[in-house]
């Protein structure tokens, strides 16, 4: 069991085969502290070895903010070194969420600004509160996203809309997050923005593992090379697909006029 506390501040449930994970630090808006960083650098580690697992939500607590990004108190005393050396760690321990064979979904239940919203492109899926607010506002504090939103967000609105949500610092509704392409799904007025991720990606906790490791595998390497090397990549992963238990067990229940039951296998 995680206790939650300072040097952990990440509130850890499994709901099924969903595990959820909210940072757990309302009183500073959900921000991204050094140790906040290092348990999602764990808990994304320990996810991709866990069969048990086969989607992740990332949320925060409250209502207010999913996560406003940069811990500034914690950022007072730091030196410029130290500021690049946290900066780092936004490669180093996010790198294995974004990275993540179980897909990753973030659970927007209020602001996710800078390094928040960093953090929910470091997500596969993105499902927003309806009163949330998405925004990348570094240029207008003299410097710019530095834990990769300047290369996350072009692949997921495109280069014209990226540079107007940096440039001119500016923040999106729900809505128009969604219109932009930002957010995939917002949440019905009334409903707890978790409760309807996790209902949303039932298709998944119920789906097929290796199936679902191998198409993000394929996806995200189709941003690294060409569309001819990129087919010949997209067959690998589907070869590790064929092999599967997981194959059989959808052909048999095909047959037999049934919902399947994958293991992973």
């Amino acid at each position: 069991m995680i206790i939650v506390s300072e040097d952990f501040p990440i509130r850890v449930e499994q709901r099924g085969a969903v595990a959820i994970w909210t940072i757990d630090r309302a009183d500073r808006a959900n921000a991204l502290s050094r140790p906040t960083l290092l348990a999602f650098g764990k808990l994304a580690r320990e996810a991709a070895q866990n069969p048990s697992i086969h989607a992740v939500v990332v949320t925060g607590a409250g209502d207010k903010a999913f996560c406003a990004g940069a811990d500034l108190k914690e950022r007072q005393g730091m030196t410029e070194n130290d500021v690049r050396v946290q900066v780092a760690l936004y490669r180093t321990e996010l790198g294995p969420l974004d990275r993540s064979p179980k897909p990753v979904v973030a659970a927007i239940n209020g602001a996710a600004l800078g390094g928040g919203l960093e953090l929910a492109l470091c997500c596969d899926l993105r499902v927003a509160a309806a009163h949330a607010q998405l925004g990348l506002p570094e240029t207008s504090l003299g410097i710019l996203p530095g834990a990769g939103g300047t290369q996350r967000l072009p692949r997921v609105v495109g280069e014209a809309r990226a540079k107007e949500m940096i440039l001119l610092a500016r923040r999106l509704t729900a809505d128009e997050a969604l219109a932009w392409g930002l957010v995939n799904r917002v949440t019905p007025a009334g409903k707890g923005v978790v409760d309807d991720a996790v209902e949303w990606i039932r298709p998944i906790a119920e789906g097929a593992p290796i199936a679902q490791a191998a198409a993000l595998e394929a996806i995200d390497r189709s941003f690294d090379t060409t569309l001819e090397l990129g087919l010949e990549l997209e067959k690998v992963s589907y070869d590790r697909t064929v092999v599967s238990e997981d194959r059989r067990e959808a052909l048999a229940a095909f047959a037999e006029k049934r919902k399947p039951v994958f293991k992973g296998r």
